[in-house]
């Protein structure tokens, strides 16, 4: 159950009741694609830095280990030792991210594996099957997520397509959610808005989606090509056309100032892997903008990453021992990166639902913004580089 519990003009305060405990919004979903984070973050970490949410990936799980080895286990939950909500996408943006290697029919998606390069075959009852499998708290339909600079006729064949591919998404899940064995029988289904930068069919496919009474509305195929500007108009479009009364998921975004836009355009759920996936690189998130962790001018740096900061690696580390970590190929330098990204996003949605709760959303943007432009010239330089070549991740 979703409850709207402030609203300070389009950003929404709420909660969801799920099986797996009740997820305060908005909220980021941190990245665990193959039921873990890259950088040596455990589940007891998660739970340490204010994490309510995981995300998995299905078509990365149904390779490895198997969706019928995790299912054997107990689902995900059990398998990762993992107590809170899951929420696992479709398989849906491989379609998108692995078009070298797949064919797209009325039936679903023929890829070769990227492991081995194995023919293999998902469509909507498959990707149903497999997540089911995994148990999670929120299962996403599949769709195909269009490139933002495809044409019109092509993205309006495709949105069609993934339309009568949710309304098999969606009475496979109520047989599955229904068998004896079923790992989660409360499994909720989110369906998929898509439609690239076209208002006319993002619009419409808003309207046919919110009338099949889904669990929660996702917004997808963003962060695929097209500018900022282009996809908040998109939101600013397509989120008065989803329900109210339901969750609404801004799917693979993205930046703080990304996140703190679409939250005041009525946007609930997020997931991106820059913090990690930046982290990794010793490309840090602060209250001030990102710094390079790498740079010489931290080579004697005693302080911590951020003053304040109450993460793992601020409260009892330099940047100077991180950065000679990280320059040592020591694998604490990148955990210690990755959990202060992960938590500095964490209390960042902290600090957006206390903003909406005493009306001051608008006045937090602000700040949060303008705290965000005081970085130096030359670390944001060089993050620039690597975050437009991983925009795409």
């Amino acid at each position: 159950m979703y409850k709207v519990l402030k609203k300070d003009g389009n950003a929404k305060r709420a909660e969801f009741e799920t099986v797996h405990g009740k997820i305060q919004t908005p909220v980021f979903m941190n990245v665990a694609t193959v039921a873990a984070i890259k950088g040596g973050v455990s589940t007891e970490d998660l739970e340490g830095i204010g994490t309510q949410v995981v995300l998995s990936n299905t078509y990365h799980l149904h390779l490895r280990p198997g969706d019928d080895v995790v299912y054997r286990l107990g689902g995900l939950h059990k398998f990762m030792s993992c107590n809170k909500p899951i929420l696992t996408d479709s398989g849906g943006f491989q379609v998108f991210s692995l078009a070298k290697t797949r064919r797209i029919k009325e039936e679903g998606v023929y890829f070769h594996s990227h492991i081995d390069g194995h023919k293999l075959f998902m469509g909507p009852e498959e990707s149903m099957r497999i997540q089911s499998h995994l148990g999670s708290t929120i299962a996403m339909a599949f769709d195909e997520c269009p490139s933002a600079k495809a044409e019109h006729e092509y993205v309006q064949m495709s949105v069609d397509r993934t339309t009568r591919w949710l309304e098999r998404c969606k009475r496979e899940m109520d047989r599955l959610n229904g068998l004896e064995y079923t790992v989660n029988p409360h499994q909720l289904l989110f369906g998929i808005n898509q439609g690239a930068i076209f208002d006319d069919i993002r619009i419409e496919h808003a309207k046919r989606i919110s009338d099949m009474d889904l669990d929660g509305y996702a917004v997808g195929g963003l962060a695929v090509g097209e500018t900022h500007e282009e996809m908040y108009h998109v939101l600013e479009t397509v989120v008065p056309y989803l329900p109210l009364e339901k969750p609404t998921y801004l799917m693979g975004v993205g930046t703080p100032a990304n996140i703190l836009e679409a939250v005041d355009r009525g946007v609930d759920f997020f997931d991106c892997v820059y913090p990690s996936r930046n982290g990794r690189h010793g490309h840090l998130y602060t209250n001030r903008g990102h710094i390079n962790l790498l740079n010489a001018r931290y080579e004697l740096d005693d302080t911590p990453i951020e003053e304040g900061c109450q993460c793992p690696a601020c409260r009892r580390y330099s940047k100077a021992y991180i950065r000679h970590l990280l320059k040592s190929g020591e694998m604490l330098g990148l955990r210690l990166c990755v959990l202060h990204n992960l938590y500095f996003y964490n209390h960042m949605m902290e600090e957006i639902r206390e903003a909406i709760e005493k009306g001051e959303y608008q006045k937090y943007k602000k700040q949060k913004l303008e705290g965000m432009l005081e970085f130096d010239a030359a670390d944001n330089k060089e993050y620039s580089n690597i975050d437009k070549n991983w925009r795409k991740g």
